[in-house]
C-alpha cells in the first residue's frame, strides 16, 4: 500500500473516522476542511478560470454542504475526497454556462502572429496552435463528459473515485471517458 505522504494526499483514510466523530463533536469536521480544502480549491480554480473569488466561494460552499450532509456520508468510504469533489462538481455545474461561453470564445481567438511563434520553442508553438482547437473540442463536449474529463485529468481521481463523485458505475466512467477522449482526438486531428 502506498503511504499517504507518497501518494500526495494527506491521511485520507482517516476521513470516515473524522466525519463519524463530527456527528457528536461538530468542531471535528474542521479536520476534513484542513485536509482537503486546498485540493478542492485548486480544482475549483482550474474549472472556473481566473476568477479566484468564485473558486473561494465554491470551496467554502462545498465544505458547508458537506458539513450539512455529513450524517448521510457513507462511513464505509474511508476517503472523503470523491464525495467532496462530487459536491464541488455540482456547485461548479451552476457555472457551466459561463464556462461554455469562455471555451467558445477561446475557440474563436486568432492564432498568434508568425513572428511570435518564431520566438518560442516547437513545443510551445504546438500548444499555442492547439489551444483554440482544444477549447473548441471541450466546448462541444456534453457537460457530463467535460466534468468527468476534468475530474480524472485535473483532480487526478481514479476511475473508481470519479464514479463515486458522479454517482455512476465505474463501467460508465470507463466507457464515457473513452468516448470523450476519442472525440477530442478526432477534433484535434482534424485541425492539424
Amino acid at each position: 500500500m502506498v503511504s499517504a505522504a507518497l501518494s500526495g494526499h494527506p491521511v485520507a483514510g482517516a476521513d470516515a473516522a473524522v466525519i463519524a466523530e463530527s456527528l457528536t463533536d461538530p468542531d471535528r469536521f474542521a479536520r476534513i476542511f484542513d485536509l482537503h480544502a486546498d485540493e478542492i480549491h485548486r480544482y475549483a480554480a482550474r474549472r472556473l478560470g481566473a476568477e479566484a473569488s468564485l473558486a473561494d466561494d465554491v470551496t467554502a460552499e462545498t465544505f458547508l454542504v458537506a458539513f450539512r450532509k455529513r450524517r448521510r456520508y457513507d462511513l464505509s468510504r474511508q476517503d472523503a475526497r470523491p464525495w467532496l469533489y462530487g459536491i464541488a462538481a455540482n456547485l461548479i455545474a451552476k457555472h457551466r454556462r459561463t464556462e461554455l461561453r469562455k471555451l467558445k470564445a477561446l475557440a474563436r481567438t486568432a492564432e498568434p502572429d508568425a513572428e511570435a511563434f518564431e520566438q518560442r520553442s516547437v513545443d510551445r508553438m504546438d500548444a499555442e496552435r492547439l489551444g483554440p482547437s482544444l477549447a473548441a473540442a471541450l466546448a462541444r463536449l456534453g457537460a457530463a463528459e467535460r466534468e468527468l474529463l476534468f475530474l480524472v485529468t485535473w483532480a487526478d481521481l481514479s476511475y473508481e473515485q470519479a464514479a463515486e463523485a458522479l454517482g455512476v458505475p465505474v463501467g460508465t466512467v470507463r466507457s464515457r471517458l473513452s468516448r470523450t477522449r476519442a472525440k477530442i482526438r478526432r477534433a484535434l486531428e482534424g485541425n492539424r
